[in-house]
């Protein structure tokens, strides 16, 4: 066997696995696309809102007042010590 004819088949095996890859990337993606469409079409994208009712006491712009109560507290003892 010479080389260029290891080359040649080293070159077609390179092509045919790359064109493998590239085939289920393609098939991948088809089947992504096609997994949203169905998400969206039978709206399991929703969120309940369930959590809103549990969660803890928030203030004006989103922080957490428990949070900043219990830190305010921790540096008021740390500075009376």
């Amino acid at each position: 066997m010479t080389i260029t004819e290891m080359l040649s088949q080293s070159l077609i095996l390179t092509l045919l696995g790359m064109g493998v890859v590239f085939s289920f990337l393609i098939i991948m993606i088809g089947f992504i696309s096609l997994n949203s469409k169905l998400i969206k079409l039978l709206k399991l994208d929703r969120e309940e809102n369930t959590a809103s009712a549990a969660a803890p006491a928030q203030g004006v712009n989103g922080t957490n007042t428990a949070v900043i109560a219990a830190i305010a507290a921790a540096v008021r003892e740390k500075q009376n010590s």
